[in-house]
């Protein structure tokens, strides 16, 4: 099983890099984790809102390998409890061999993308697009304790 985090940007801020580094270390015991980072040129700064969320949905597709499960982590996606979400993973990855996680840039994803493919929410709270990548993995690796009846979750 291979879970990829696709994310828009790199991440900046030292505190985030070294929580994601701790949980990736500690998703190593569960599953197969890979983080892609997509940068996106310089001239994109100068396009609208809407042009930019097309351009990066644009990247993001380039990225998403063919037969894999692709779920957007938006905003307006469906709410979960952390045991519903690991309840939800344990029957996706019963069924597909990749599954991809997306965090777009600052402004979200085009309507194309949301269309496509299926998207959950951490939360009813609007977070930064670099703390969203902490938040997930650390929330991903409660989901492997939970599905493994380890005593992290409580």
């Amino acid at each position: 099983m291979q879970i990829n985090l696709i994310m828009i940007g790199r991440t900046n801020i030292n505190y985030i890099k070294e929580g994601i580094s701790e949980y990736e270390k500690r998703l190593k015991h569960y599953v197969k984790f890979n983080q892609k980072v997509i940068n996106t040129p310089k001239k994109y700064s100068s396009l609208s809102r809407k042009e930019l969320t097309i351009k990066e949905s644009e990247l993001i597709m380039d990225n998403i390998e063919k037969d894999s499960l692709t779920i957007l982590l938006d905003e307006r996606g469906k709410e979960m409890t952390s045991v519903e979400f690991s309840k939800f993973l344990e029957t996706k990855m019963t069924m597909n061999k990749t599954i991809n996680f997306v965090i777009g840039g600052a402004f979200g994803f085009s309507d194309t993308l949301k269309s496509k493919y299926q998207s959950i929410a951490l939360s009813k709270m609007t977070f930064s697009h670099q703390m969203v990548r902490l938040i997930f993995i650390e929330q991903l690796y409660r989901a492997m304790t939970i599905l493994k009846g380890q005593s992290y979750h409580h």
